[in-house]
This record gives C-alpha cells, structure tokens and sequence, in this order.
C-alpha cells in the first residue's frame, strides 16, 4: 500500500468513526461512500470498525450495515448477525443489517434468518424472509442479475417478458406475496418509463400492508431520480403517520433528485421531532446541493 493510499485511509476512519464527534453527518456520509467506492479489505474493516463503535446516529449506523452488504464480504456476517438478534438495536439497523446478509448470500445464513421469520416486529421478519428467500434463489440459480444503478437488490427483478400493466398488477396487489411484488418494483425500475415510474408512484402512496415494501420504493426512488417521483416523496415525508423508515427514504430520495424546489421540503422537516427523519434531510440536502454542483463525485470529501 503507498504513503498516499495509507494516509488517505486514515483521513476517511477519522471522518468515518468520529471519536470526538467533530464532523458533521453529511461529510460522514461522504467518506462512507468513499470507502465503499474503494472497496478494499482495509476499507471494509475501517466499516466494520465504525458500525461496532457507532453511537451517536441510529441513521447512519443503518447505513453502514447496508455498505457492508453491498460490499458481500463475508467477514461483516457475524457482525451482522449480532445486529439482527440485538433486540435494543433501533429496528432500522436490524432490518439493513437483516437485508445485508441477504445481498452478502452466504447459504450458512440461510437459517439464522428463517428463526426471525414470523416474530413479533413486522419489518425484521419480512426483510429475513425476503434475505432468506434471496439467498435460497442465488443458490438454485446461476443467473447474475446486474442493474444500472450497480446495486445488490433485495431480490432478483421480475422475468422480462411481463409488461408494465402486468408489473403494476402485481405491485398493486396487497395480497401478493412480498417476493413478487419486489421483483416487480425492481422491472419497473429497471425499465423506468413514464408508465412504469408512475406505477411505483402508486404503489407507494396506495400500500397499507408494509412500511418494508414502502420504503424499498423510496429506495428506487433515490437510484431513479427521476423529477415524476418529487410529488409522491413530499407527500410521504409530509405524512407524520408514516414509519420513519419510510419517511427517512423518501427524504434521502428527494435529496438525489436534482431540482432546486426540493430544498424547501427538505428544509422544512430537518427540524422533525423523528431522529432519522431530521437527519436524512439533513443528509439530503448536502445531496441536493452537490447534485445542482458541478462537483465531480458525490463520495470525494469536501474541504
């Protein structure tokens, strides 16, 4: 490893563990994403290192379970695992530490999840199922399913042969299983017409069964970012009945949407009473700015 790579690590474990909490959780989010960018095994243990010692925000504890899993190194498993039996751990990170296991696909896991499939908080035993379920599909399945957006999704996407109406049948099902109508949500995103965004549309602003499955389509949201899903975001962040899961993804999906009106919404709710709510907006906004920058890369620490 060169002096610039080593010294460069370090500046980003600094930003990334915060031991004397003088960085702000926007340029905290940017070295996080740095270090996933990297992708190194020294990147992958200052991760692991930030998520065992990470106290002060339920928010980006969450989010760096869910780099662990898009990295799929399986040295973060038992990690992991330790996050998704720790009853005191704020649900948010339960479920992406859950659902990180599931985008890691070690068949060991396979198990431990099933144990948490039908338990008493809805939102764990759904992602355990679907992670449980995703991994039984990677290992019946030689196909590789890869995306514009380089993301491990939750499950593979819908067979191509179903077309929009098809797919908004099925994601408009509240009756269908969660499986299918996440493999749905994915076509449609991959495919990402008019039609096929204003069905994810919605489906988000329709469902009454899943805060999982709401926010998910937030989540496909912020890869779109696309302008026809601005309504349907304000409109869940502005809905203080909703999970905070939910309103925290569409607030981070309004963040990479890279229109000035945004701000206003988010600017508003970064004073919400909901931690993950005041604080993805917060996170957004320092996304919405870079996305009306001419800055290079989001994951590039500011000065």
């Amino acid at each position: 490893m060169s002096a610039d790579t080593q010294s460069t690590l370090e500046n980003l474990e600094k930003i990334l563990v915060n031991e004397q909490g003088e960085f702000p959780l926007y340029k905290r989010y940017r070295a996080l994403f740095s270090l996933k960018g990297l992708g190194s095994k020294e990147a992958i243990q200052i991760i692991i290192k930030a998520t065992k010692k990470e106290k002060d925000s339920e928010l980006f504890k969450h989010e760096l379970a869910y780099c662990l899993g898009q990295l799929q190194n399986p040295e973060a498993i038992a990690l992991l695992e330790d996050l998704v039996r720790d009853e005191d751990e704020f649900i948010m990170v339960r479920h992406e530490a859950a659902e990180a296991l599931g985008a890691i696909s070690d068949e060991r896991s396979i198990q431990f999840l099933k144990t948490f499939i039908g338990g008493s908080c809805k939102e764990l035993s759904e992602t355990c199922y679907l992670a449980a379920k995703k991994i039984e599909y990677n290992k019946e399945t030689e196909i590789k399913h890869e995306n514009l957006y380089g993301s491990v999704d939750p499950t593979p996407p819908a067979n191509e042969e179903l077309n929009v109406k098809q797919l908004r049948d099925i994601l408009l099902d509240q009756n269908a299983d969660l499986w299918e109508r996440y493999r749905s949500m994915f076509r449609l995103r991959d495919i990402a017409s008019k039609e096929a965004v204003l069905a994810l549309c919605d489906a988000l602003l329709q469902d009454k069964t899943s805060a999982l499955f709401r926010h998910e389509i937030c989540f496909v949201f912020g890869e779109l970012q696309d302008k026809l899903t601005a309504d349907a975001l304000q409109k869940t962040l502005a809905n203080t009945s909703e999970a905070p899961m939910v309103r925290h993804e569409a607030a981070e999906a309004l963040g990479s949407i890279a229109e000035s009106y945004v701000s206003s919404a988010l600017k508003h709710y970064s004073e919400d009473p909901v931690a993950v709510v005041r604080e993805s907006c917060i996170v957004a906004l320092d996304m919405n700015e870079y996305q009306n920058s001419e800055e290079f890369q989001y994951a590039i620490i500011p000065n």
